[in-house]
């Protein structure tokens, strides 16, 4: 006999969604608006615009997109906002200079990269895809005056961004004023009751409930997540930076580089990064609290977590065991991966990481290097040795810690 969990109660779904969040906008609305949707027996239109970067998502940028799955899991439409009109604009948001502007064709190809990670995540029969040209590119200049009209440049200059740029006498072009205008209009165009975003988009959604008002709509509720913190647990989670997670990454990969996070971290990336239940994730926290096993029993317990949402729990275990004999019987990585190595009696190892996708960028590679990370087999590379001969690598194993190694041929 199969059964199945019975619907949440109204408080139940509030306490699910505003898990993890940074704000509720304004205070009791998200219950409001839900009890009112449950009324009219419709789904939620919970809105979320993307940037057409066209950068692997990492699960940093997974943060808001699972706060999303979450309102589809309950029934609600995510719509979700291709820019490709504003992407053209740039968004200014956390920009000490203007940004150059990208063309039509770039957002459109960097958003088909983007789009089939999303659907990763996001339950595609629940999902409507926008593309914000459907409306923006037709705007005359009489609806760009009147949309204008319902902000003033003192409200603008209240962005923290504009008002120290404005202050330092660093140029501020009209187009960024009017990026915040055009990503609210998204929200009266597709008739958005949620909008979500991160905690640096605040001010751009709550324009778009300044603009649903003038339009005589109702006014979305606002709730927007916190910035996700990196693997090192200080700054925020950045591919530049290294210290990221991709949720394409192979499963080995991403468990060995989760289980190296510090404990602290463990009920914040559970929070953000799972799709644990708020209690569940008070448990492991109770568990990194206690320290010790408990604390690492609860890493564990979050790397397979996580590999699992991307991978599924054959892989996440498979990747455990896979932990479990590097890291405890100190055997080199399964499948290591063949490189070939340059020609040449020098090989520059810089590049040549990056060749092997073991670092980034030359300049990761270099610091990589200087911090130690690096090995020929089980020798430490030397601080700032980044020339070694051809014939000290060939057949060697190169390891950068003890997850990610290649063996040069």
């Amino acid at each position: 006999m199969v059964t199945t969990s019975p619907e949440p109660t109204l408080a139940e779904a509030v306490e699910i969604l505003s898990a993890g969040s940074a704000q509720v906008l304004p205070a009791g609305a998200l219950g409001e608006r839900l009890a009112l949707a449950a009324a009219e027996r419709r789904p939620l239109r919970v809105k979320l615009g993307i940037d057409p970067s066209g950068s692997d998502l990492t699960l940093g940028h997974a943060v808001v997109l699972r706060k999303l799955r979450q309102f589809q899991d309950l029934g609600h439409t995510a719509v979700l906002i291709v820019g490709d009109f504003t992407g053209m604009v740039g968004d200014p948001t956390g920009k000490s200079v203007t940004r150059s502007l990208l063309s039509a064709e770039q957002t459109a190809a960097n958003s088909a990269t983007y789009f089939e990670q999303v659907m990763r995540i996001l339950d595609p029969d629940r999902t409507e895809v926008r593309r914000n040209s459907e409306w923006l590119a037709g705007m005359t200049m009489t609806d760009v005056i009147r949309e204008s009209s319902r902000l003033t440049v003192a409200r603008l200059l209240e962005r923290d961004d504009f008002s120290k740029r404005f202050k330092a006498n660093q140029p501020i072009s009209l187009v960024e004023f009017l990026y915040p205008l055009l990503q609210g209009y998204d929200s009266v165009a597709v008739h958005a009751d949620v909008e979500l975003g991160g905690t640096d988009q605040t001010y751009n959604l709550l324009v778009g409930r300044e603009l649903q008002k003038g339009n005589g709509q109702p006014q979305q509720v606002v709730l927007t997540v916190p910035l996700l913190e990196g693997l090192d647990g200080v700054e925020k989670m950045s591919k530049s930076l290294g210290n990221y997670v991709a949720i394409n990454e192979p499963a080995e990969m991403q468990f060995g580089k989760l289980m190296s996070i510090p404990d602290a971290l463990v009920p914040r990336y559970a929070q953000l990064a799972t799709d644990l239940h708020p209690r569940e994730v008070a448990a492991l926290a109770a568990e990194v609290g206690a320290g010790g096993p408990a604390a690492g029993s609860a890493k564990r317990r979050l790397a397979k977590e996580i590999v699992a949402l991307y991978h599924g729990v054959a892989a996440a275990e498979a990747a455990e065991a896979e932990f479990n004999r590097v890291h405890r019987e100190h055997a080199p990585p399964s499948d290591v991966p063949e490189i070939a190595l340059p020609d040449g009696d020098t090989v520059h190892l810089p590049q040549f990481l990056v060749t092997a996708s073991l670092a980034t960028s030359s300049s990761e590679a270099r610091r990589l290097i200087d911090d130690g990370a690096i090995r020929i087999d089980e020798a430490v590379l030397a601080k700032r040795r980044y020339d070694v001969p051809r014939s000290e690598l060939l057949g060697r194993m190169l390891r950068r810690g003890k997850r990610q190694a290649v063996r040069c041929a």
